[in-house]
């Protein structure tokens, strides 16, 4: 049986590695803050079509805080404020 874990940076369950391949860029490494938030506010558009953009940047900004890879990211830390 294989072991597995989620990606810290979106919590996609993934076998190995710290990011899934949606996360990091042709080198493996992990994509830049406002990418990765641009892709997450817009998976978040396609499930809840109703809310507005405002809503969306606030959902994933708070998704985003529970994730070791964004937690203390600037712009993450700032919506607090």
């Amino acid at each position: 049986m294989t072991q597995s874990h989620t990606c810290d940076s979106c919590s996609m369950p993934i076998e190995t590695g710290q990011y899934c391949q949606y996360c990091v860029n042709e080198r493996g490494e992990l994509q830049p803050f406002e990418e990765r938030f641009e892709r997450m506010v817009s998976w978040q558009a396609r499930r809840s079509p109703e809310k507005n953009r405002e809503a969306l940047e606030a959902e994933t900004l708070a998704f985003m805080a529970k994730m070791p890879a964004w937690k203390d990211h600037p712009r993450v830390r700032a919506r607090a404020k």
